[in-house]
């Protein structure tokens, strides 16, 4: 059984920023950080006060973190990024909103006493004096202190108080892992109430000192105790009284907590079975569950439970059987050809689902080099004459207005190009599309030619249904909103400016008249489309026959080309990256970094000089250890990760490798935790910095072989569309939404049943029901106490017990 907490973010916008610059306006973006560790960073909005984002993130989390803060910055080229504001989010108040935290929240002033981090290792002790008690604090270390200095680090000591009486720890240089090993005594009074205060503090030979945070203790408490150690997280100074800091506007937030207990697989295996059972039956069978899930399942969770049940079927290998059962399901209840899968059923969510799942890297592959080339060539695009910027072309003092007839002729230019080009690189891809995307569309193809047969041989548009049915999903539904959002889809790092957002926006449309299969409806919407015309007209045959030759593929063709795609082992993630591995005792420059280009897989971290040239093995994926961030000052840069790994004679070595944004450096050691999260020998802590000469630049200590002196992150990963699935997690999380309904399945259960006593009775231990619906409930009820007996009322861990002591 083990307890996993995950966070869904999605980050909105922002509104009624302050101007920044001195054209004033701002130029914002976001930094989350899950306790105070940067974890995302959101793409620059140029030039706006109020900025759309909407971005999405799942982020995987141990259940002990405290608090996810949004910080509001202004990015700036020439001097550092200017911080607007933030918004923070304790882990209590996430928790008492079970459907998660939605709205506007207003930015708070970045105060430097309130930007603490890090933890202190101390020992508390009532020991028995000759005329009184007497209170020994031990200071022993710190970690992850707030780097305060421009090195990078701080110089760090403490100041113990009680009683009126202050003593403070020696003073530890350019660190922020220091290690005192101090021991302080104060004399205990019994029935004292004063407060014992730990207070870690950066000292400044200049200026004054830089708070770090502290930790008050209950003195009482501790007396019943009489002694207590642990890692204890500091806290900031929240003593000051907060000045009003003005209007610094607001950001539209959706997060919401999900803390899951998943119990071993064996516990899921009679609800997986229970569902498979029911898919392979298909409709030819007593199908009750499926159809009872989409009726019951309220519209904002409608797409979260198709994912889930997606990824289920697609872990036993039933996904295209689970979505044949939708489209019969749905085909059954539409009468009118033209509103066949318009609507936000549980078909047209889990097929959404299922393409961002098995055909991303499809998507990427196809589209990818033409969105490319829009970002690169940045050109001026419109076709609605009301729109149109005239614009002085020419050159050497030659210039003239364009006309707005020279603007509309080299736009539309433009834009036949790029469907052109988007069309002919589609129809040469029916050999890449995954076999099970391939034959989930033959599936779609057949079933709405059967339920619509007369489209074979009447007129033009009914004829088009089954290849409508298929283009409403791969144009409407995958391609366009691809086109108009890359960064959503992983195209691209950043939001398109205006000039080219425009210009997705009208390829978008096209792709989409193409979809639609030239309707006389989709031209008349936007008559400015017209000079497309002859490109979307040709483009309907060419996609007529791309799908023809798509669902074109037959069981064992389907078998074949799985079996050919799964020998070949695919990336989980690639890139250039700059490695450096240390050798000597000789001072490491960032400059000794070598740009190469790297491939994880599920075997190896491998590289080459360049991405088509042959590739080397750096690490098998077996030895990894740990993958860890470098702090800063160890190289100049906050963007380095080190991989732990043993080489082939069982030796610990480390490379370590600088990526260029905090979201590159956070991808990377998301993939090589979630690869190497099953491997043995992975390690509870390790150094953040680098063996330079004789001693750790981290924590300064002198032996290399030195247990680490911070505790590693493993359990810190983001959600990628190219992740593993993980199966009882899936179960786990149908099995909630199934038991949020519970009242609801046994309300049904006994109207369908014949009134009989059996029908009346609750369900109970040991009985054996022959319906579906009977099945699903003693399913969920076995489950409810497999949860209950499950060590969910054990002790909690040593530093949430700790904190108690706090006042």
């Amino acid at each position: 059984m083990a307890k996993r907490s995950s966070l869904s973010i999605r980050i909105v916008e922002g509104k009624n920023l302050p101007a920044k610059d001195i054209t004033g306006s701002s130029d914002p973006y976001c930094i989350v950080k899950v306790d105070n560790e940067p974890i995302i960073r959101t793409a620059t909005v140029w030039k706006t006060l109020c900025p759309f984002w909407g971005e999405e993130y799942q982020v995987h989390l141990p259940p002990t973190f405290h608090a996810v803060a949004f910080y509001v910055m202004d990015e700036d080229a020439l001097s550092r990024d200017d911080v607007i504001g933030k918004v923070c989010l304790t882990r209590d108040t996430l928790a008492a909103h079970p459907k998660g935290f939605s709205g506007w929240a207003h930015l708070m002033e970045v105060d430097p006493d309130e930007e603490v981090q890090g933890e202190i290792h101390l020992r508390l002790e009532v020991v028995p004096g000759t005329r009184a008690c007497r209170l020994r604090c031990s200071v022993l270390e710190a970690r992850d202190l707030a780097p305060k200095d421009r090195n990078g680090a701080s110089d760090p000591f403490v100041r113990v108080r009680y009683n009126g009486r202050t003593q403070e720890t020696s003073i530890v240089k350019k660190s922020c892992y220091p290690r005192w090993n101090e021991t302080f005594e104060f004399e205990l009074e019994e029935g004292a109430t004063e407060a014992l205060c730990v207070e870690a503090w950066d000292w400044d030979l200049v200026s004054r000192n830089d708070f770090l945070g502290k930790v008050v203790f209950n003195v009482q408490r501790l007396w019943v105790a009489q002694q207590e150690e642990g890692w204890f997280r500091l806290q900031p100074d929240q003593s000051k009284s907060r000045q009003e800091a003005g209007n610094l506007g607001s950001l539209q937030l959706e997060v919401r907590l999900r803390d899951e207990t998943v119990l071993p697989s064996g516990c899921y295996q009679p609800l997986v079975q229970l569902l498979c059972r029911e898919v392979k039956l298909g409709t030819q069978g007593p199908v009750q569950l499926i159809p009872l899930i989409e009726e019951m399942t309220s519209t904002e969770c409608r797409q979260e439970v198709a994912t889930n049940l997606l990824k289920l079927f697609l872990g036993q290998g039933l996904a295209k059987e689970f979505l044949d059962l939708l489209f019969q399901l749905e085909l059954g209840r539409t009468s009118e050809a033209n509103t066949l899968f318009r609507s936000n059923s549980l078909a047209s969510k889990s097929m959404e689902s299922f393409l961002k799942v098995a055909g991303m890297r499809y998507l990427h592959g196809v589209l990818g080099p033409i969105i490319d080339r829009i970002f690169e060539e940045k050109k001026y695009v419109e076709l609605d004459p009301s729109k149109v910027e005239v614009k002085d072309v020419g050159c050497s003092g030659l210039h003239r207005p364009q006309t707005e007839a020279e603007v509309l002729e080299q736009s539309a230019q433009t834009l036949r190009a790029h469907l052109g080009a988007l069309l002919s690189a589609l129809c040469r891809s029916v050999r890449a599309c995954p076999a099970v995307v391939r034959a989930t569309f033959r599936q779609l193809f057949r079933r709405v030619r059967e339920r619509f047969p007369s489209a074979q041989h009447q007129v033009r548009p009914l004829q088009n249904v089954p290849f409508i049915a298929v283009t409403s999903f791969l144009c409407l539904r995958f391609f366009s909103p691809a086109i108009m959002a890359p960064k959503l889809f992983h195209l691209r790092e950043r939001h398109a400016d205006a000039r080219t957002s425009r210009t997705l926006l009208l390829l978008a449309k096209a792709v989409q008249n193409v979809g639609n299969m030239d309707t006389p409806a989709s031209r008349a919407k936007e008559a400015w489309m017209e000079p497309l015309q002859p490109t979307v007209h040709q483009g309907v045959a060419q996609l007529k026959d791309f799908i023809t030759k798509l669902v074109d593929i037959e069981e064992k063709d389907e078998l074949d080309l799985q079996r050919a795609l799964s020998l070949q082992v695919p990336p989980v993630k690639e890139g250039p990256l700059f490695i450096h591995r240390t050798k000597g005792k000789g001072p490491l420059m960032s400059s000794s970094f070598k740009k190469l280009y790297f491939s994880l897989t599920t075997e190896a971290l491998s590289f080459a000089k360049t991405p088509s040239s042959k590739k080397c093995a750096l690490i098998k994926l077996a030895n990894i250890r740990a993958a860890e961030k470098v702090e800063e000052k160890s190289f100049g840069s906050s963007h380095v990760m080190q991989v732990i790994y043993t080489d082939d004679a069982g030796r610990p070595q480390t490379a370590y490798l600088q990526c260029k944004c905090v979201n590159e450096l956070n991808q990377w050691l998301s993939a090589l935790r979630k690869v190497s999260i099953n491997n043995t020998g992975l390690l509870g802590s390790y150094h953040p910095g680098v063996f330079r000469g004789d001693k750790w630049s981290c924590c300064h200590q002198k032996d290399k072989t030195d247990l680490g002196c911070d505790k590693t992150r493993s359990q810190v990963t983001l959600q990628e569309w190219n992740d593993p699935l993980d199966h009882d997690l899936e179960a786990q999380l149908i099995y909630r939404h199934l038991l949020g309904m519970e009242a609801v399945l046994r309300e049904k259960h006994r109207k369908l049943s014949t009134g009989t006593a059996a029908g009346l009775m609750p369900i109970g231990p040991g009985e054996a029901p022959e319906d579906p619906l009977a099945q699903l409930l003693q399913v969920l009820q076995d489950l409810q106490e497999a949860h209950s007996h499950g060590p969910a009322s054990s002790a909690p861990l040593e530093s949430n017990r700790l904190l108690e002591l706090q006042t």
